[in-house]
């Protein structure tokens, strides 16, 4: 296994202690923390055999670079996933292939171009697990990367969502159509809404940065653009809003007989 890194948060640390718990080095713990969430987490991490260490606020801030602890940390190596997005698709066609045309699960990926925030990175990859979406593509320049904030906001998401960092946006988006993935990119000016679109076989939503939007290049390397309607005074949604927004009216569309 790699290096070990650092979790921290009751969801983080909660959903890699349910999963994969022999990939924990050690948990850490405030023992000035004595409500009933704390004493259920405590009483799981003796079930599991995992080993337990307590630290003080102070402590655990340095540890995790951020206050925002919720008085739990862990130390954890790294889960292997597929290292590539080619060989992500290639597994899930694999994996359908013995299937009728009619049942297979169709890929559902999410694009996010220029989303810098790690707190709206964390919220994404959250709502992107509970779509199902096999994976989430970002650029590698000027996008946030995995790091201990992203996975606290995303509460266990960044281990079970691939995260892939790509150097050319707009050349992976046409690999992906070489793959007849279609590309519906979320634009405020569209004349066509997102509930006109069809959702319902293999696509990449791809959504801008809040305020910019998507860059100039990616929008037009999209296959449609589509809008969500805004009936209020705001002209936009935060982009983790708008990824759930997207993402569950694809698995509403999916889901309909």
């Amino acid at each position: 296994m790699s290096n070990p890194k650092v979790l921290f948060g009751f969801h983080a640390v909660g959903v890699r202690l349910k999963t994969t718990p022999k990939s924990i080095v050690e948990i850490y713990i405030d023992p000035t923390r004595r409500d009933a969430r704390m004493r259920q987490f405590v009483e799981r991490v003796a079930e599991a055999g995992v080993r337990l260490i307590e630290a003080d606020g102070m402590r655990l801030a340095k540890l995790c670079g951020s206050h925002g602890h919720q008085g739990v940390a862990a130390r954890v190596h790294e889960l292997t996933q597929v290292t590539s997005l080619d060989e992500l698709l290639e597994q899930l066609e694999a994996s359908q292939s013995h299937l009728p045309a009619n049942v297979r699960v169709q890929p559902l990926i999410l694009v996010l171009d220029g989303v810098t925030d790690p707190h709206n990175l964390g919220a994404c990859l959250r709502v992107a697990d509970g779509a199902g979406v096999h994976a989430v593509i970002a650029p590698k320049d000027h996008a946030a990367g995995i790091n201990a904030t992203v996975a606290k906001v995303a509460s266990g998401a960044a281990e079970t969502v691939p995260y892939f960092m790509v150097t050319n946006l707009a050349r992976t988006l046409n690999e992906l159509k070489e793959r007849n993935i279609w590309i519906i990119g979320t634009s405020d000016i569209a004349p066509r809404t997102l509930y006109q679109a069809n959702l319902k076989g293999p696509i990449a939503l791809v959504l801008g940065a809040e305020g910019d939007g998507m860059r100039a290049l990616t929008a037009k390397t999209c296959d449609q653009l589509v809008s969500i309607p805004m009936r209020g005074a705001v002209e936009s949604l935060n982009v983790s809003v708008a990824s759930g927004v997207c993402l569950y009216e694809a698995v509403r569309q999916r889901t309909v007989a």
